[in-house]
């Protein structure tokens, strides 16, 4: 496990700011227990050592003309190098893949995609995704219903260094 320098204050407001990026300091403070500005200095420092990586705003795909999210396994030919690093440049240029594993077992990679509908993602398939690099077999599960999506990290097995 890395070495984790967090407390009890440190872990409330990463779990606060994962519910709501959008708190003011003075909410954030008044929420976990702290005064604003030692609030704010902890929170300056969570983003300078890398915990907190960006603020971003969740989007109903529906909404916005994405109704169909599917989940493509990839396994690879073979299990070079520069073979994985040309998979992965290219899976980084593909703006409907928003999520992409190394995985372990049968397959090697797990692809988040979403587009408008079947038949855009059938085009996407047949123009882009069977021509990538070093790509031997694709398995594709679409989903029917989202249970659970975008919660925070259980952040409550770190320790407490007190």
């Amino acid at each position: 496990m890395p070495d984790i320098d967090l407390d009890g204050f440190d872990r409330r407001i990463l779990t606060e700011l994962q519910r709501n990026g959008r708190l003011t300091n003075l909410d954030l403070a008044e929420l976990i227990g702290l005064s604003p500005s030692p609030c704010l200095r902890r929170v300056k420092r969570l983003e300078q050592d890398g915990y907190i990586t960006g603020y971003s705003a969740r989007i109903d795909e529906r909404k916005v003309g994405l109704g169909l999210t599917c989940f493509v396994s990839v396994k690879m030919e073979r299990h070079r190098e520069e073979d994985a690093e040309q998979l992965k440049s290219a899976i980084g240029g593909i703006r409907e893949i928003i999520s992409c594993f190394v995985t372990s077992g049968e397959y090697d990679m797990l692809l988040q995609i979403v587009v408008p509908d079947l038949d855009s993602f059938r085009r996407l398939m047949m123009t882009t995704l069977i021509k990538l690099p070093g790509v031997r077999d694709f398995r594709t599960s679409f989903a029917i219903d989202t249970i659970k999506d975008g919660v925070p990290l259980p952040l409550h097995h770190l320790p407490d260094p007190r």
